[in-house]
């Protein structure tokens, strides 16, 4: 029940930071793509939530550890913080870009940002579904085993590979094809943040060397 409690009291301080960073920028609460975006978001983190508070508690109590504070290498500390900035910054310029009238977004690639917003989002849950150890914090825990199979077969890191797919609809979804450009800031604190932790798992987890012989992008397909 606490794990369930700690997971609804940290939905719940997403949605309100995710109003506020889309709300105020934009001067109004008029703003419908915020609000389909803040609506697909919800929809995506209450199934998956609700699927792990009943399958995979322990994999929901792993994931709820988030941010700067529960990481233990140093590095990761800075990439995260910096990829929160960017995080918040992908919405605040999404918002100004809407309310200014920087670009324009039709309505159907709004309505496409969000898909693959969503898409993004199940993603991360499918791997979270088929690798209980998928942590929102990189930890190597003892008798952790290796996972190769699914979305592991394709490529090393497919919780990054939905997180990116997620962060790449989020402008669209917003209205704002400015706020594609932040997206693009971020990539390289993704990559640096997935090498720190191949570090981490090239020593503390069994097989994982030989695993990247067989697997051999880290993100992207025939790409890296």
């Amino acid at each position: 029940m606490k794990l369930i409690l700690q997971a609804i009291a940290s939905a719940v301080v997403g949605i309100l930071c995710l109003g506020l960073a889309l709300f105020v920028p934009a001067g109004t609460v008029d703003y419908w793509q915020g609000w389909a975006f803040i609506a697909v978001f919800t929809a995506c983190s209450v199934v998956s939530g609700a699927y792990l508070a009943v399958r995979q508690p322990e994999a929901l109590a792993r994931r709820v550890k988030a941010g700067p504070t529960a990481e233990t290498r140093p590095a990761q500390r800075i990439i995260i913080s910096l990829m929160l900035v960017a995080v918040v910054a992908t919405l605040v310029v999404g918002a100004l870009d809407w309310r200014f009238g920087w670009s324009t977004v039709p309505v159907w690639l709004v309505v496409l940002g969000d898909v693959i917003v969503a898409a993004g989002l199940l993603g991360a849950q499918l791997v979270v579904v088929q690798n209980n150890w998928a942590g929102a914090s990189i930890t190597v825990e003892q008798d952790q085993p290796l996972v190769s199979t699914g979305l592991y077969a394709i490529v090393r890191h497919p919780m990054y590979a939905a997180t990116l797919v997620m962060m790449a609809g989020t402008p669209l979804a917003l209205g704002s094809l400015w706020g594609l450009a932040v997206v693009a800031l971020t990539v390289p604190l993704l990559a640096a943040r997935i090498l720190d932790e191949e570090k981490a798992l090239r020593a503390g987890l069994a097989g994982y060397l030989d695993y990247t012989q067989q697997v051999r992008f880290r993100l992207i397909p025939h790409v890296w």
